[in-house]
């Protein structure tokens, strides 16, 4: 298992001239500069973390489940048991990141972190269609077990997990990025389920961006304004109970965080201490990147935001990121089904940069 002193040290800035050496590919190429809009900024930023022509060959998502003391304060629209519920979801491949997923190609990954209760099995079934355009199936899922506890604890009441805890969920999601970056994973995609764990996203950011819990705390999935008000109640509680040092991440996420969060962590840490581009999905996978952000300052370099998620958290979270989104489509599901969704943007992007031609290639007159 990597430990997360060395992945912190393997993480480096970009080459100085990396982003400009891949701009002038760019414009050498048969095309106005810059009338590709943001995918020219796509296959700029692809090329300079990757030192060359990027690929996106092998996307992987990570979709991370783990369940959240908290719910017992009466934060969510649904039951705790639905993580467990979803996740057999996830396995018999019915679910939206699996649609999404196999639609773009990408594998998915879906770890059990510290799910409550009965423990998920993949049922019988007929496993679906890949879909018209893929080359070979994608294959449904197994399950990767290794849970930290059976759910944090209730922050509202105290820390959600212990500092050991969050350092050894980092560890773990690090180790999964590893094993797929060394099987030839090109892109890590980041996904999450876990019933309460958008109140940990709104406790994260508001202690990592110093922003009122009213301010970063939504619906997640639905609530009514009675629940959303508890719910912010139930946001600012945590903080004051715990007080995290919003410069620690790992403070962050021992005191409000969650093990799937955790994981997600291990994963941005991973992809950029290998140079691989991160794909960071909605609000909850945007709260690990803050908490990233923390630990290993230079680790944004590898991150892409794929969408703008209908939680107001998420815009705030960004911001302090310094990451503009691609996709802004009112999404709010989690799963890494924005980050699916980019896929197809990233790919495109390479290609682009990969196998359009020159001016001088083409025979064709450039600008003056």
């Amino acid at each position: 298992m990597t430990s997360l002193s060395r992945l912190r040290d393997a993480i480096r800035p970009l080459a100085p001239d990396a982003a400009a050496e891949a701009q002038r590919h760019l414009d050498t190429l048969t095309k106005p500069p810059g009338s590709l809009g943001r995918l020219e900024e796509i296959a700029v930023r692809l090329a300079a973390l990757r030192g060359g022509a990027p690929r996106v060959d092998r996307p992987v998502v990570f979709t991370f489940a783990a369940d959240h003391g908290v719910v017992v304060e009466g934060v969510s629209a649904y039951p705790q048991v639905v993580t467990a519920q979803m996740v057999e979801n996830f396995l018999r491949g019915g679910a939206a990141i699996n649609v999404l997923a196999r639609q773009a190609g990408a594998r998915v990954v879906v770890a059990d972190f510290g799910i409550a209760g009965r423990e998920p099995s993949r049922t019988p079934s007929t496993p679906p269609s890949a879909g018209a355009g893929l080359a070979s199936p994608i294959n449904i899922p197994a399950l990767v077990r290794c849970p930290i506890a059976p759910g944090t604890a209730n922050m509202a009441r105290g820390p959600a997990m212990t500092r050991e805890q969050a350092a050894r969920a980092i560890e773990q999601g690090a180790a999964l990025a590893d094993e797929a970056i060394g099987g030839g994973a090109d892109l890590l995609a980041t996904g999450e389920m876990g019933i309460g764990n958008t109140t940990a996203a709104a406790a994260i950011t508001a202690a990592i961006t110093g922003l009122a819990p009213e301010a970063v705390t939504g619906r997640g999935t639905g609530v009514n304004e009675a629940v959303w008000r508890r719910k912010t109640e139930v946001v600012g509680a945590a903080l004051r109970v715990n007080r995290p040092d919003g410069a620690d991440g790992l403070d962050v996420l021992a005191k409000v965080g969650g093990f799937e969060i955790a994981g997600l962590v291990g994963v941005i840490l991973a992809g950029a201490a290998r140079s691989v581009p991160v794909v960071i999905d909605g609000f909850i996978s945007t709260a690990a990147a803050l908490v990233t952000a923390t630990l290993a300052p230079e680790a944004r370099h590898a991150l892409f935001a794929s969408h703008r998620s209908a939680e107001p958290g998420h815009g705030f979270a960004l911001a302090h990121l310094g990451l503009v989104p691609y996709l802004d489509l009112s999404l709010r599901l989690g799963e890494g089904t924005g980050a699916a969704l980019f896929i197809h943007l990233a790919r495109a992007a390479a290609l682009i940069y990969g196998e359009m031609a020159t001016f001088k290639s083409a025979g064709v007159d450039g600008p003056r």
